[in-house]
């Protein structure tokens, strides 16, 4: 799977403790995602694909291009910025299940398919042209709820092992009324993380912080 290289090598350096080196030691967050404690780190650095998804999302918010262009297509962009238009005057609730629907009717593709590599992390512009795997779903999801107002402290993207399937797995979170909501494209339907058992959280991020998450 896309994930399980990363998650390896992320488990044999928590294991070393070899993080300590590089972030400094901060207060160990409220919430408890999967039930898992969990601690606040800063060194971003040590997520370069997230990084960089961040940077080019912002250059492609100006479209440019026709729109039968087989590359940078921006059709792609304005649909989707048409949509979340669309949904602008719904209340958060009805905006969320829309944005999570809309996501999850693309096609799921691996990364070696579209990219001749293992691990991709797409932009809301590579995942509408070229559809993607589960990282890119809880990418597009973050990003659509951002730009329709969503405070981006509230939200992540969490890289889980699925103990069913035993492979590495992506989803989005939401802290909402005092609870965590997951957005999966593995699961139709928007539920809390309290009802999910075969989900463990190894490290979850934002834009400005990442989360280390531990057994209690």
């Amino acid at each position: 799977m896309c994930l399980q290289r990363f998650l390896v090598l992320l488990l044999l350096c928590i294991s070393n403790n070899a993080f300590a080196l590089n972030a400094p030691k901060l207060a160990e967050a409220s919430n408890s995602l999967f039930g898992y404690r969990e601690t606040i780190k800063t060194n971003m650095s040590l997520f370069p694909q997230w990084l960089s998804v961040l940077e080019r999302h912002i250059h492609e918010m100006t479209p440019e291009g026709q729109c039968d262009a087989k590359v940078f297509n921006r059709c792609h962009m304005r649909e989707w910025l048409t949509f979340l238009e669309s949904i602008q005057h719904l209340n958060e609730e009805q905006q969320i299940i829309k944005v999570n629907r809309y996501a999850n009717e693309k096609e799921y593709v691996l990364d070696i398919e579209n990219y001749g590599i293992e691990d991709y992390w797409a932009t809301p512009k590579g995942f509408l042209q070229n559809n993607g795997d589960c990282e890119d779903y809880a990418i597009i999801k973050m990003l659509s709820l951002k730009l329709l107002g969503f405070n981006v402290e509230t939200m992540r993207i969490v890289v889980v092992q699925d103990t069913n399937q035993r492979i590495a797995h992506a989803v989005m979170s939401l802290a909402r009324r005092n609870d965590i909501l997951i957005l999966d494209n593995q699961i139709e339907e928007i539920i809390s993380h309290r009802d999910i058992y075969h989900y463990v959280p190894v490290y979850s991020v934002n834009e400005r912080n990442w989360w280390m998450h531990l057994p209690k």
